[in-house]
């Protein structure tokens, strides 16, 4: 953050983190990424990770923090199925059908909010990662929505790394079913403000005084410009210094590494 005003720092007191990119690579954490949460606790910070990975519960988002001798605890998780239940409650009063494409962390994310999953037809048609997708399953999601379901992607990545390189993400999938159904899904996950909306409310922030931290800036930082809030860039992960002239969205602050944000966040 050099040559860059970091004063700021002292308003905020909501911090919404990125994770794979920004608290860890793969199945290693980054440097300072155990001193940076240590921070936000000793000086009394509300944070939440959010990840816009569906697949999994936020007991299962914490352990593998914790695995990695991060500190963590699923309250401090939101996910992009969460963000999505969320929404659900927001928009319906009673507890509707819901034709789900995804796994365990979006099952029960729905199942938790009174959702009563339906193979056929729902209320709903909600697509989220899915390592078992099948055309059949597609199918059915395009006969929903053209019987006049509310469409919904859980986030719009179209990449999801993996060990052995990128595979298709829940956003290329739930494309596929928006081209077959011939309509658009309304999107959760980042870069929309409504996962930065939902994550301040989970935390009971607002826009003055929270910020987003993440690597990447189509989606991370991207959403922070959409909620209208700040934004800091960690460059650890997918995006490079010389990736912000051309972004969409750009970060109100860049930083090399977690190490140099502690610094700045002791210092402000």
């Amino acid at each position: 953050m050099s040559g860059q005003q970091d004063h700021w720092l002292q308003a905020i007191e909501g911090f919404l983190i990125d994770l794979d990119g920004t608290m860890y690579r793969g199945k290693e954490p980054l440097p300072y990424a155990k001193e940076f949460v240590e921070w936000l606790e000793r000086n009394h910070k509300r944070y939440l990770f959010v990840t816009n990975n569906s697949s999994k519960r936020p007991e299962q988002v914490a352990e593998t923090l914790i695995s990695m001798g991060i500190p963590a605890t699923p309250d401090h998780v939101l996910t992009s199925s969460q963000a999505t239940a969320m929404f659900i409650q927001e928009h319906c009063d009673h507890s509707p059908t819901v034709h789900m494409i995804g796994e365990e962390g979006l099952r029960t994310a729905l199942e938790e909010i009174g959702c009563r999953l339906v193979e056929e037809e729902g209320e709903y048609v909600v697509v989220g990662i899915d390592r078992q997708f099948t055309y059949e399953k597609m199918k059915r999601a395009c006969d929903a929505i053209q019987k006049g379901a509310v469409f919904i992607g859980t986030n719009p990545d179209k990449r999801l790394p993996t060990e052995t390189g990128l595979a298709p993400g829940a956003g290329s999938l739930a494309r596929a079913v928006s081209i077959a159904a011939g309509k658009d899904p309304i999107w959760i996950g980042k870069p929309e403000a409504r996962m930065i909306e939902y994550g301040m409310k989970k935390i009971g922030t607002v826009k003055e005084n929270t910020v987003v931290i993440g690597d990447n800036l189509e989606t991370d930082i991207l959403a922070g410009v959409h909620a209208g809030i700040r934004s800091i860039l960690v460059l650890t992960g997918y995006s490079k210094r010389e990736d912000i002239c051309d972004a969409e969205g750009k970060p109100s602050f860049v930083v090399n590494d977690l190490a140099e944000l502690v610094r700045c966040c002791e210092n402000a």
